[in-house]
């Protein structure tokens, strides 16, 4: 899907590892919008009607529209050229499919990271909780500050336009526009939606998602000005 995968797992065995290369596997063959032969390119050629298409893909259109009915389409599965495109919610319900995959294998430790998104499971191997970053996007060669993934707060997503451009409907049009939102929650769907739909939606669907949803939020403005909830503010006060 146009994107990298890494994992950090002491004791991963390769039985465990050819499983996870496989969930990402078959989730590109299915929704990547890079692949002429995939679903949903079939689907947007019209070689095939969304109602017959597998299980897997109906499903994940239903999550997408979801998730646009609670961000009041601010988040949406819809192109502005009425193109289908579910890569905001299947790129998290793969790294799902490879979580599963390694705690039913035993894995209490481990990190996996897709295109900068991080969900991870118990602590680093020198025992403290996993660590990572927050770029700065008019430097990517800075850190804006650190994050400890500990307790139920296992997953972090960064959404704009540092890593891969101009690629979200609507950023920077509205009201309070930011460049980048990062977003700290407990599972890694809520955390990759959220920072999406913040950099698309603007202050307005900042204050929203705030107040509806446990997450912490680092958002950067387009005069380069940071928001944050007081869980990062906390992180960007010991960066400072």
């Amino acid at each position: 899907m146009g994107t990298a995968v890494s994992l950090e797992a002491p004791g991963l065995t390769r039985k465990t590892l050819g499983a996870i290369q496989t969930a990402f596997a078959d989730a590109d063959r299915r929704f990547s919008l890079y692949r002429p032969d995939s679903e949903v390119s079939a689907v947007n050629a019209g070689r095939i009607r969304l109602p017959d298409t597998s299980p897997e893909l109906r499903d994940a259109h239903a999550l997408a529209v979801e998730w646009r009915i609670l961000t009041g389409g601010v988040f949406t599965p819809v192109r502005p050229d009425g193109l289908l495109d579910l890569d905001g919610v299947v790129k998290a319900l793969a790294m799902r499919q490879a979580a599963d995959v390694l705690e039913d294998a035993g894995m209490a430790d481990w990190t996996l990271v897709v295109g900068g998104d991080l969900v991870a499971s118990g602590n680093g191997e020198d025992g403290r909780p996993w660590v990572t970053g927050i770029v700065d996007p008019a430097d990517r060669g800075r850190l804006l500050c650190s994050v400890q993934l500990r307790g139920s707060r296992r997953a972090i997503a960064t959404s704009g336009t540092a890593e891969r451009g101009d690629h979200i409907w609507n950023a920077g049009s509205l009201p309070g526009a930011f460049t980048q939102v990062t977003v700290v929650a407990d599972d890694i769907l809520t955390a990759d939606v959220l920072a999406t739909a913040i950099v698309a939606g603007g202050d307005a669907m900042l204050t929203e998602a705030c107040a509806r949803w446990d997450i912490d939020v680092l958002a950067v403005e387009a005069g380069g000005g940071l928001r944050a909830t007081p869980g990062l503010r906390t992180a960007l006060a010991r960066a400072a």
